[in-house]
């Protein structure tokens, strides 16, 4: 009987296991690395807040092991490139962006970007940038955040904007491969792979913020 049971037991977590693989998004991967490592996140330069998904201790701000989405060049592997959505709840102007996209190999750069929505849930015109961001942190560690300034750009109260990580197509950087750790939050997102934006819908949601000027 005890043989029995224990063989039972044992089917039990293998399914579950297999089930909660299953459940995994197709562009999320799994980081081999834990975060043993702690790293405050970067201080906002006296910038205000205009949206922000991200943990309040410094110290977890995100999620930064288990799955993570894919961002990715063209030379590192099927291009993937992620889209943050963000909606300003006042007029404001947009100067920096601060993000969980870490480094994992190829080279160690990535571009930032803000766009206009399409209107159909996925980004549309490219309104500032890219900035591109050298020497990211190693994936794996937390709550380090990847940091790009612009020249401050005017969003508009209610509207809804994307932040775009990607890399060029050719050349240097192309080769990038990297994570956008995210935030357990059920929201619509956008992922570049191959060769278009996709819609999705998941509870894992790209981590970051927009820091600007309100009047």
């Amino acid at each position: 009987m005890k043989k029995i049971l224990t063989f039972v037991c044992l089917l039990l977590v293998c399914h579950l296991m297999l089930f909660a693989q299953a459940r995994q998004p197709d562009p999320i991967s799994s980081t081999t690395e834990e975060s043993a490592i702690a790293v405050p996140a970067q201080n906002p330069a006296g910038l205000k807040v205009i949206y922000s998904n991200l943990g309040k201790a410094k110290t977890d701000l995100y999620w930064a092991s288990a799955y993570s989405w894919i961002l990715a060049g063209p030379n590192a592997s099927t291009t993937e490139f992620i889209a943050m959505p963000f909606t300003p709840k006042s007029n404001a102007r947009v100067s920096q962006v601060q993000v969980a996209v870490l480094y994992n190999s190829g080279d160690n750069q990535v571009n930032l970007s803000i766009y206009a929505d399409s209107g159909s849930d996925y980004p549309g015109t490219l309104l500032a940038g890219p900035v591109t961001v050298m020497n990211l942190p190693q994936a794996g560690t937390c709550c380090p955040l990847t940091v790009a300034n612009f020249p401050a750009l005017a969003v508009t109260a209610g509207t809804q904007y994307w932040v775009v990580g990607d890399t060029p197509l050719t050349g240097t950087g192309s080769d990038f491969s990297g994570v956008w750790n995210h935030v357990a939050k059920d929201i619509p997102i956008s992922f570049y792979k191959g060769s278009h934006w996709f819609k999705d819908s998941a509870d894992n949601l790209p981590a970051g913020e927009v820091l600007g000027t309100v009047p």
